[in-house]
């Protein structure tokens, strides 16, 4: 009977030492902090973008081409440099032309001679006619003769004035302040008005325009943008990594492309550092409104389901709850919360696949503002 008890007592201690081993561990696992990343919800502005890609285009381009028949006697421009509008671009022998011009210089002068002389005629006429040495006949003939040559000087006149018109032509000048690209003609060549290939081409560049597309969805928007003022343009890489220029919406095509369901638009931009380039490719950001005092979440913070969106929110006992929330503008980084989460909320925007509604959370290093995430 004491061996029984002894043997009955030692199993008890021991089944209760060991529950006094096991308390701490399983105490110690349910109450398991989970690492997450937090942000806090504040109010700041958010600015309204649509995005879409273009390309650019010079604000104007110019092909130069020859007016006259002849030969390039000089080339005045170096290639790829710029040029102002009057600069001299090359010379076309303007021996010919100079040749043409005088001859109708000394045709005028000897109508002149003529008229002149038919004139005199007519005042002697004039005088005999009323003396009446003279018929009518031979006045009126007379008065005809002086009006022929006045036309003639007249027709003379224009002759020479179309002759420096041609002999201008042969000075080949810029019509535009631009950068000049390939040389498509040599000194020596001989050029033809009907030549289509041209001497060069020109293309402005400051200013520079950006011509790109947008969903017709956003036509409303777009026109009520503009009505209030201008709209601004940021112009970025193809891959929206780096911004290159600043610019406005100046044109909004007149019409959808029926076929892709988008609209073309063009901005201008000032490019006084050459970072735009005709023919570049890039991704387009236009803002069209800038909401103010509005609660911005980064996308990471928010979490889809069935039930619709919801967010992990840590309260005062540093528990994650999970709260149902609505958003408006959203784009593929931040999301502005219309209802559901409130200034001061802290969010978790990363760890969530490891939670449940009420566990015990602890914020790692990446706790900050949500303004931080919020767009400039």
């Amino acid at each position: 009977m004491l061996l029984a008890l002894a043997i009955a007592g030692a199993g008890g201690y021991f089944m209760h030492a060991r529950s006094l081993r096991a308390k701490p561990q399983e105490q110690a696992r349910v109450e398991q902090r989970i690492p997450v990343s937090l942000v806090t919800a504040s109010s700041s502005q958010y600015p309204v973008l649509l995005k879409g890609l273009g390309t650019v285009v010079p604000f104007n381009t110019v092909t130069v081409r020859s007016r006259v028949d002849g030969e390039i006697t000089k080339i005045a421009f170096r290639e790829g440099e710029t040029v102002r509008e009057g600069d001299l671009l090359a010379q076309i022998d303007p021996r010919p032309f100079q040749a043409a011009l005088d001859q109708a210089v000394a045709k005028k002068a000897q109508d002149d001679a003529t008229l002149n002389n038919a004139k005199l005629d007519l005042q002697r006429f004039s005088t005999l006619a009323k003396q009446e040495f003279a018929s009518r006949q031979q006045l009126d003939t007379q008065v005809a003769t002086v009006a022929q040559g006045t036309a003639l000087v007249q027709a003379d006149q224009a002759a020479i004035e179309n002759a420096q018109t041609q002999l201008s032509y042969t000075s080949i000048k810029a019509p535009i302040t631009g950068r000049v690209g390939f040389r498509l003609v040599d000194r020596g060549n001989i050029v033809n008005a009907s030549n289509q290939s041209g001497i060069v081409t020109i293309a402005q560049v400051r200013p520079i325009s950006v011509v790109f597309t947008l969903p017709e969805s956003h036509i409303d928007r777009i026109n009520k943008a503009m009505a209030h003022g201008t709209v601004p343009v940021a112009a970025y890489t193809s891959d929206g990594s780096r911004k290159l220029a600043d610019g406005t919406l100046s044109v909004v095509n007149n019409q959808v492309d029926t076929t892709t369901g988008v609209i073309q638009l063009k901005a201008t931009f000032a490019n006084e550092n050459d970072a735009l380039w005709p023919g570049l490719s890039l991704s387009v950001q236009v803002r069209v409104d800038t909401l103010d005092d509005v609660v911005v979440l980064p996308q990471a913070a928010i979490q889809r389901g069935q039930q619709g969106l919801w967010a992990y929110v840590v309260d005062s006992q540093q528990r994650a709850r999970a709260k149902p929330l609505q958003i408006g503008e959203a784009d593929s980084d931040n999301a502005v919360v219309t209802a559901g989460i409130s200034t001061g909320d802290r969010v978790v925007t990363a760890g969530q696949y490891r939670l449940q509604d009420g566990a015990l959370v602890s914020a790692g290093t990446a706790e900050a503002d949500a303004t931080a995430g919020a767009r400039p």
